[in-house]
């Protein structure tokens, strides 16, 4: 009786699993399901490289031999943009959008990693999730929007301190400075609190109190997030289009300082490009190009400079 039990428990186990590696059990719809999701996948990693294949063809091919026909040197170094005139020098513009970027950065950067800090040591727990969802609200609001805004309040108010035009420099500055807040908050906090916590524990059991350990140890093991998102706050920044036309007074000149107006590159694109034709448009295309390598060199220093201080 026992020897008939044991081989009918032999021959359930058998029919249960008729192979050892168990892909029998495996339908054959599902690893063809597989076997399709696989080149699904690999069709949408091609579509995103030959998009950007593509805008970089099409920049370039109509962009290099724009600046040929004017002129590198005239193009990048000439400080006259008269369209009418057959006259284009990008370097106010140029130089328009290193000022707004730089002056963007250096007010929104100190105070998105203040915040930072903040949310992830300081914040309590009862204000954290309102604060974090209207710091987020600040992504979702249109440029648009903040363009009316530093219209309606943030140039009056420069106009009253300084007695002049409200549509300055400094004025573009500021109102890029509050839009780069939440792109950098963003990814600063979590870099912060991905450190791990033996790091902190460690300094405060060699004395150091909680602001030194944060300031001192928690902030520089996160360098790589802070840096991270310093340069997408340098490319929010300097691709920023609407708000700065609104505020920033758009003259064609060289920049004079920043209590005057100034132009960006992709200003004079979004102005120009509407109504521009022949030589005119190419060369706005150029502009394009010239953005384009921009942010190029951007992002590879500072990639460079992050593969250096993790050397040293």
């Amino acid at each position: 009786m026992t020897q008939k039990f044991s081989e009918r428990k032999e021959s359930l186990a058998m029919k249960k699993h008729p192979s050892d590696d168990g892909s029998a059990c495996v339908p054959n719809f599902l690893r063809k399901l597989g076997q399709d999701m696989r080149i699904i996948f690999l069709i949408a990693a091609c579509m995103s490289i030959l998009a950007v294949a593509l805008i970089c063809v099409f920049l370039f091919a109509n962009g290099i031999p724009t600046m040929i026909k004017i002129g590198i040197p005239e193009f990048l170094l000439g400080t006259t943009w008269k369209p009418s005139n057959d006259i284009y020098g990008i370097l106010p513009f140029i130089l328009g959008s290193i000022y707004v970027t730089a002056g963007s950065i250096v007010i929104g950067v100190p105070i998105a990693m203040l915040t930072a800090i903040f949310l992830a040591f300081y914040c309590p727990k009862r204000i954290y999730t309102p604060l974090k969802s209207m710091i987020n609200l600040l992504a979702g609001i249109p440029s648009v929007v903040y363009g009316f805004f530093g219209m309606v309040w943030i140039v009056p108010t420069m106009k009253s301190i300084i007695g002049s035009s409200g549509s300055t420099m400094l004025t573009a500055c500021i109102l890029l400075g509050i839009m780069i807040l939440p792109t950098v908050i963003g990814v600063m906090e979590p870099a912060l609190r991905s450190v791990p916590e033996s790091y902190y524990e460690g300094s405060l059991a060699l004395g150091a109190t909680h602001e030194r350990s944060v300031f001192c140890i928690i902030l520089p093991a996160a360098k790589s997030g802070v840096v991270a998102g310093i340069v997408l706050g340098i490319g929010r920044s300097i691709g920023e289009t609407m708000a700065v036309i609104m505020v920033a007074g758009n003259q064609t000149w060289m920049p004079k300082g920043l209590l005057k107006g100034v132009r960006t590159m992709t200003a004079n694109i979004v102005i120009e490009m509407g109504y521009a034709s022949g030589l005119h448009r190419q060369a706005l295309i150029a502009t394009g190009v010239v953005l384009f390598v921009f942010i190029l060199i951007i992002n590879l220093s500072v990639s460079l400079l992050k593969r250096r201080s993790e050397h040293e």
